[in-house]
């Protein structure tokens, strides 16, 4: 195990694991397991257990903590497990303290449930729950919990947040968060959480925003290790070949559904050999037609690698 802080050790791809579940719907732990192993061992650089793409909204916290805790347990203190959280502030502590009991390293905070809170609201929760464990904090913005720069500087202040993960978009919002925490002498780590972070990454990284999440990385970490590579090394025309290949086939196939951010990604892992199960409800499954031009991108993605130097490794 490492004493370092959460905020140094987040350097790297993260993983986002989706949650397995068998034919009867049921959490499978063994999947979940073999899945978050294969990520690690494929050079993930942290496990996020239970976020967005590992549907939190679906899960029990009796299921929510065995993830957790399975995760933690895959690591062993190779990588950080940062555990979701999320719904209204009561529930969203209980989450909280399920993951610091789990032995997670920190905390994703996803948007409050149903509600439009103001400023003031976000700001007290966002504290609340950073009050709540020991366990560090990354916020993350989008949909109904979208900061102002004025508000970022104050949860910059607040002891053990330490990011803000931003799936919103608006780059214009984004600088000048970084603006307005940097000119109060402050400092957070800033992320790219777009459904696929790759295909706006450039962008990001225009801005100072390196780190991003890659639901890529769950069924084609090699793939997503490569353009992470060629990304961090500047080596623009392997970005710019795998994200007219791949990454923006990828998205605009994504665009066709609701809920393809993350049935589309268990629909790959799939693919891939592993049965992870299908989505519960109320997300639902790709359209076979949808599936089988997954597949098809997923092919045209390995024979891009193919072709640079080296494989692309």
């Amino acid at each position: 195990m490492t004493s370092a802080p959460l905020a140094a050790r987040l350097d790297g791809l993260l993983f986002f694991p989706v949650t397995a579940y068998g034919p009867d719907g049921a959490l499978d732990l063994d999947v979940f397991r073999a899945h978050v192993r294969g990520g690690i061992e494929a050079g993930a650089a942290a496990v996020f257990a239970c976020c967005g793409t590992g549907e939190f909204h679906a899960l029990t916290p009796e299921e929510f903590r065995a993830c957790v805790a399975a995760a933690v347990e895959e690591a062993a203190g190779r990588v950080p497990v940062v555990a979701g959280a999320g719904y209204g502030t009561a529930l969203a502590i209980r989450y909280a303290r399920l993951a610091e009991e789990a032995g997670a390293d920190g905390l994703l905070v996803l948007p409050p449930y149903l509600v439009v809170p103001d400023q003031e609201g976000l700001l007290r929760h966002y504290t609340a729950l950073a009050a709540a464990t020991s366990l560090d904090v990354i916020v993350y913005q989008r949909d109904n919990a979208v900061l102002t720069p004025a508000t970022a500087a104050a949860l910059a202040r607040v002891d053990r947040i330490i990011g803000i993960k931003d799936g919103q978009g608006d780059l214009d919002l984004m600088q000048r968060i970084i603006s307005a925490v940097r000119a109060e002498g402050l400092d957070l780590l800033y992320f790219n959480g777009l459904p696929t972070a790759e295909l706006t990454g450039p962008a990001y990284r225009g801005i100072g925003v390196t780190l991003y999440s890659s639901a890529v990385f769950c069924f084609a970490p090699d793939i997503a290790l490569a353009f992470h590579r060629a990304l961090r090394g500047g080596d623009d025309p392997v970005v710019h070949r795998l994200i007219d290949g791949f990454y923006r086939p990828l998205v605009e196939l994504r665009a066709q559904g609701r809920g393809y951010a993350v049935s589309l990604v268990k629909a790959a892992v799939r693919l891939g050999g592993l049965d992870v199960g299908e989505v519960r409800p109320p997300l639902s499954e790709p359209a076979p037609a949808h599936i089988e031009q997954l597949a098809g991108i997923v092919e045209r993605g390995r024979a891009l690698l193919a072709g640079l130097p080296g494989g692309g490794r």
